[in-house]
């Protein structure tokens, strides 16, 4: 029994924004793929795809924004500072 490999991951946007760029720099450099051969001009397009799309962030189907919900905290009590009573020494002062 063959086993087949069903591929239900989705494309990355990042994949998919190379493969655009490399198929529209094949379609572009007809003349380049002539003098170099197909070997060799695939693998310099797929990096120079690389380098145009580096630092490029794809933009992915359009997501809702996810509004988290907000825990409603107690205020917080001030502390403040009140004079505090003076110490009773254990023994008293002898008065001569």
């Amino acid at each position: 029994m063959a086993k087949q490999i069903i591929n239900t991951e989705k494309e990355s946007p990042k994949g998919k924004m190379l493969k655009d760029i490399v198929q529209q720099l094949s379609q572009a450099l007809p003349a380049l793929k002539e003098m170099l051969g197909e070997k060799k001009f695939e693998k310099r397009i797929k990096k120079a795809a690389k380098l145009l799309s580096e630092g490029i962030k794809p933009v992915s189907g359009k997501k809702t924004p996810v509004k988290k919900a907000t825990a409603v905290k107690p205020p917080i009590k001030k502390v403040t500072k009140t004079a505090l009573p003076e110490k009773k020494s254990a023994k008293p002062a002898i008065v001569k």
